[in-house]
């Protein structure tokens, strides 16, 4: 049963790992991931960063992942904090998203065949993928925070001061660009999804400018894959409910 990590800004690899490339000619472009017999790594952004958010094809990605066998993934995120107790540094095991986007191909539902295509989205992070986050996090001693609402926008432009107050006003604890539609579709083709974010600065008009987060960072981000990877070899794909097409 292999399973996925799919990376973000400042993650674009799995190091120690044997990885071999491969690339996966889906119905919607070719996907190029890194891959074992266990594990799958896609990096979203694709090399050097040369990709931004509004432009990641994220039905092709998904699909591949489905192609290969996939119903297990974690996401990888680099957002901004937006509420004042979430503080720079601590990666976040989120558990819910407004989805701020526009303009993207959100759905594989194009054609609503018997009245069947509305995803169910009560639960939209699977509890097991979470659990076993905060669980092994707890084995290295990674400090999490377990619970935050994602604020998924368009980009690649950062936010005003009053996108941001709105955002927190709406409930949103951190923002970014690329959980949505990255989730929704992966949901929408049987697969279980969970996620750390991890917070790199604040959001706009909470300090005088933004400034990104000095310190241990990538030794912060190698923790982040290390639970990953930890927590997919502690769940299995039956531990996982799919999510209900309506």
């Amino acid at each position: 049963m292999v399973a996925a990590i799919i990376g973000g800004t400042g993650v674009y690899a799995l190091k120690d790992l044997e990885l071999k490339p491969e690339t996966v000619k889906s119905p919607f472009g070719d996907v190029t991931v890194d891959r074992n017999d266990d594990l799958i790594f896609l990096n979203r952004h694709a090399p050097n960063h040369s990709v931004p958010p509004h432009k990641i094809n994220y039905r092709a990605n998904i699909k591949a992942l489905e192609m290969m066998g996939v119903k297990r993934i974690y996401g990888a995120f680099a957002v901004g904090s937006i509420n004042p107790d979430f503080e720079l540094g601590v990666p976040i095991i989120l558990d819910d998203f407004i989805d701020f986007s526009s303009g993207r191909a959100h759905t594989f539902f194009d054609e609503i065949k018997q009245a069947v295509g509305h995803l169910e989205m009560s639960v939209p992070f699977c509890p097991v993928l979470s659990y076993a986050l905060q669980t092994e996090a707890e084995k290295i001693d990674l400090r999490v925070r377990q619970g935050g609402t994602y604020a998924s926008v368009n980009g690649p432009r950062f936010e005003t001061p009053a996108e941001i107050r709105a955002y927190r006003q709406l409930g949103c604890d951190v923002v970014g660009m690329t959980l949505c539609p990255e989730l929704p579709l992966a949901r929408e083709l049987g697969m279980s999804y969970a996620a750390l974010a991890f917070s790199i600065n604040w959001g706009a008009g909470m300090k005088p400018n933004i400034e990104f987060l000095d310190g241990n960072v990538e030794e912060t981000k190698a923790a982040m894959m290390r639970v990953m990877i930890a927590a997919l070899e502690v769940t299995s794909d039956d531990q996982c409910t799919p999510a209900k097409i309506l």
